[in-house]
């Protein structure tokens, strides 16, 4: 059975850089996606890549706030990676927003909305359309250089959406899309226990403070050695992915690698 990686989305940010990171260091195939402008995007990845076989690398349509793109990927994907032939080894689901509220009165509907819709239900939606990729108990798994041992399905989460840490307040929508997203993480877990057993596992990940879109407000609220590069958060991310084993399996890591409690 041969392995396949997904990046989604790919556009930018740490998605960028963790698809470029997987082109140098795994000689898999990496499907990475954008919501637009896939030519840019694939440029964009594979700027600078001297040597990396182009052919082992797509980019796809992915919205979301649009299920069909993901239903339109999926097929695709059917034919590229036949399920008697091949199975998704690393699934890194990375989309986030952010619209801050420091007190309730600055809550807007419509901006809440869209956050639990792209941070939450998008990786939900994710789940329902590429999740049978993943391996079975049946499956025989390869040990790819660069890649976990396991199938690992991981989705991008962040400090705040632990209840248990919350000691601050703030920013409602966006933490509460967070939480929703490590319990999704667990619950997902659960079904993978049963239909992979060990041969796959979900977790969740905090990048910490990346220099990234959607942090730049706050960009000079963090100390300089906590405001990381895309470039250093992917790279530790994936030196999580690969160090965590079946023990870790429907849980938060930090971009150290230590447990964030839920």
């Amino acid at each position: 059975m041969k392995p396949w990686v997904l990046v989604s989305p790919s556009s930018r940010g740490i998605g960028l850089e963790l698809a470029r990171r997987l082109l140098r260091t795994t000689d898999v195939p990496i499907v990475a996606t954008a919501r637009k402008d896939l030519d840019q995007t694939r440029e964009h990845v594979l700027s600078g890549l001297d040597g990396v076989q182009e052919d082992r690398f797509q980019v796809l349509k992915v919205d979301m706030l649009d299920e069909q793109t993901m239903a339109d990927a999926a097929s695709h994907l059917k034919t590229s990676f036949p399920s008697k032939e091949s199975y998704l080894h690393l699934s890194l689901i990375l989309p986030g927003i952010l619209h801050p509220e420091k007190s309730p009165t600055q809550s807007n509907y419509d901006h809440a909305l869209q956050t639990l819709q792209v941070n939450a239900l998008g990786p939900l939606m994710m789940l329902k359309h590429f999740s049978p990729f993943l391996p079975r108990k049946s499956t025989t798994l390869e040990s790819p250089p660069g890649l976990p041992s396991q199938a690992v399905w991981a989705t991008m989460s962040a400090r705040v959406g632990s209840i248990t840490d919350n000691n601050l307040g703030g920013w409602y929508s966006y933490r509460a899309s967070k939480a929703a997203v490590n319990q999704i993480t667990k619950t997902f877990d659960n079904h993978l226990k049963t239909s992979a057993g060990e041969k796959a596992l979900a977790i969740s990940l905090h990048p910490g403070t990346v220099k990234t879109g959607l942090s730049k407000d706050f960009w000079g609220n963090v100390k300089e050695e906590k405001l990381f590069s895309a470039e250093f958060s992917a790279e530790k991310l994936m030196e999580v992915v690969c160090s965590r084993g079946v023990g870790a399996r429907g849980r938060i890591w930090d971009w150290k690698g230590e447990e964030i409690p839920p």
